[in-house]
Parts: C-alpha cells; structure tokens; sequence
C-alpha cells in the first residue's frame, strides 16, 4: 500500500508542494507489482493535489497465444484528494458531490493504491500481444504457432473464397519468416 501521512501538509500555505518517492507492492489485476517514481503533493484551497510518474511492469495473457510476457507501464497521475475531517478541530468536512472521489481518511493518510490501479488498468491492452507480429494458436491442436509449426491437416477450403485464400496463406507464410 502506498500510503503518506499528509497531517501537516494539509496545516501548511497553499500552493505549498511536497515530492515523495513510491517504492511499493501493489495489487493490479490481482496480482502485486512494484511501482517505482516520484509524487509531487500540492496543497490547494480544499485539498492536496497528487501529480506524478510511476512506472511498473505487469505479466498479462497474450491475446493472441496465451503466454504471459512483461509490459511495462508509465503511469502519469493527476489526482486530487479531499480530507474527510479538519485536520486542526477534527470536524468532520463535507465531500464534494464528485462520485468516487478519492479522499484522505480520518488520521490524514492519503491512500494512493487505489489510483495507481486504477491507472495501471486504464494503461494496460485492451489486446495484449506478446509481440507484433504474434501467430496465435493451432486452431486443430492448440499449439503455440510462435513457438512450433504444427502438421495438422488444414480444413478443406470454401471454393467461394479460393482465390482470397492464396492472400492469406502468403501472409502467415510472411510471418512465419520474419
């Protein structure tokens, strides 16, 4: 968990800015990952303004092949985080009508965690291809078509698309090579 305690940022001028160094564990895609990079704390009129660079690197699933592989990920937060109680009389402050906003709890901690997952999720393929030009899997034995050409017997073509299929088969041939 990236957490800062932000009691007496949250007592100083505003504009006042305070940088912070994130070297943690956290879960993404349940799983946990380092993060490593730097946060900028700004104190505003109502609240402290995260903005920073973090970097990671996940293992997702190929879409394509099915292996994992490393994706690195930059991650450029901007988040602005609201105190739930006054830091000097401890009353409790009204939250602004932002859905999921994200706070600093009751003994001013500021939780970053949710956020960089948040933006690791938003960073990450939609389609994660191992490599570009990723073959997939045999669609008769399942086999790794990056790692091994299999021999199974090719289905029968549709006499209709004869002439489209010559395309095809020069293409995979193209990949197969480079």
């Amino acid at each position: 968990m990236v957490q800062i305690n932000v009691s007496q940022h949250l007592k100083a001028p505003i504009g006042s800015i305070r940088n912070y160094r994130v070297s943690e564990a956290v879960d993404i895609a349940d799983a946990k990952y380092p993060v490593r990079g730097e946060i900028g704390l700004m104190r505003t009129n109502r609240s402290i303004m995260a903005k920073g660079t973090i970097r990671t690197e996940i293992e997702p699933t190929c879409s394509r092949c099915l292996s994992l592989f490393n994706c690195s990920l930059t991650l450029n937060i901007e988040e602005e985080y609201f105190p739930t109680t006054d830091v000097v009389t401890g009353t409790s402050l009204s939250l602004p009508d932002e859905p999921g906003c994200f706070t600093i709890d009751e003994n001013n901690i500021l939780d970053l965690t949710e956020a960089i997952r948040e933006y690791a999720l938003l960073a990450t393929p939609m389609k994660p291809l191992c490599h570009q030009n990723c073959i997939g899997l045999c669609p008769t034995c399942g086999g790794n078509l990056n790692q091994v050409l299999c021999n199974c017997p090719t289905k029968p073509a549709d006499l209709r698309w004869a002439k489209l299929s010559k395309f095809v088969l020069a293409d995979s041939k193209a990949s197969v090579n480079e």
